[in-house]
């Protein structure tokens, strides 16, 4: 309901309407700013969630698009109200973010505050919520020749503030971490370093923060293609379209410097439906627990 809705998620909803039924209608980005006397530009932005619609604009946009079902309308023209609630400028809204941190990161920040459950998988390293500062800027100095002595630091205060957000919403927040077993054995920073972040990892799965799995070299199962994502629902994992896609969830895929969100509702059920399958191939949280300790033991 429109009503249980934040800000946020109220904007990404009523978006995706827009975009879903222009593409349905078969008009393109520049035929709606034409027939609603809008700059090009302006239907951009409010696709990409970068501003939202008022109301007033909201009714004959729908009506040009042939959105006509009288709950629907209504549905959606109290979602715009909510989206456009004022919220409490965020850290990462502020300007010095804004301009070093790639919107993709920005918009998964934004997802991360408003998540029921959060999904990752990596084949290189530890996920960026679950990171410590010092195997963060270890991590970050392998890309040291593509970014700028600001874009490191700003990248690197928001992962510490992204794992200090995540550590304020144990108890609301349910989280799963799959890794492939090279994870486990490249020490990143050094052993000193790379073992105290997999003690971070053990206290957090002790605090029922999240639960992790090792994809061990001798599994028989294909690993995915992509290096790494983040499956975020911003709802129900259970809400699905007819055609069985997840409603709720989006993907943040990252690649070395670049990155993009991803809201697509098929290509994220299917790469979610890849992440389920491997995890059910990969060890157990237990015998995954065990392998960590032994690897601490080793680093020591």
């Amino acid at each position: 309901m429109a009503e249980g809705d934040s800000p946020t998620v109220a904007r990404r909803r009523v978006r995706l309407v827009l975009r879903e039924a222009r593409e349905a209608a078969g008009f393109t980005q520049q035929d709606v700013a034409e027939q609603m006397e809008w700059s090009l530009s302006k239907v951009i932005r409010i696709e990409n969630g970068d501003v939202t619609i008022a109301p007033n604009d909201l009714r004959p946009l729908l009506t040009y698009l042939n959105v006509k079902d009288r709950a629907q309308v209504a549905d959606l023209l109290a979602t715009a109200k909510i989206a456009r609630t004022r919220q409490r400028q965020a850290w990462y809204q502020k300007p010095e973010f804004r301009e070093h941190l790639t919107d993709g990161l920005r918009r998964l920040i934004e997802y991360e505050t408003e998540a029921l459950s959060v999904h990752s998988y990596s084949v290189f390293h530890i996920p960026g919520t679950l990171q410590l500062p010092s195997y963060s800027r270890a991590l970050i100095n392998m890309w040291r020749d593509e970014m700028t002595d600001e874009q490191r630091e700003y990248r690197l205060e928001a992962r510490r503030l992204r794992h200090e957000a995540v550590l304020q919403r144990i108890g609301s927040l349910r989280m799963t971490a799959l890794l492939d077993e090279s994870v486990f054995m490249r020490a990143v920073g050094g052993p000193e370093i790379f073992a105290e972040q997999l003690e971070e990892i053990l206290r957090l799965e002790e605090q029922d923060l999240v639960k992790i799995r090792m994809f061990p070299f001798t599994a028989d199962a294909a690993l995915s293609y992509n290096a790494g994502f983040d499956i975020v629902f911003l709802g129900s994992e259970d809400e699905e379209t007819e055609a069985g896609d997840k409603v709720n969830a989006v993907m943040y895929r990252e690649t070395g410097t670049s990155d993009e969100i991803v809201e697509d509702k098929a290509v994220t059920t299917r790469h979610f439906d890849r992440y389920r399958k491997l995890w059910e191939a990969a060890i157990d949280e237990d015998e995954t627990v065990d392998f960590v300790k032994k690897r601490i033991r080793e680093l020591r």
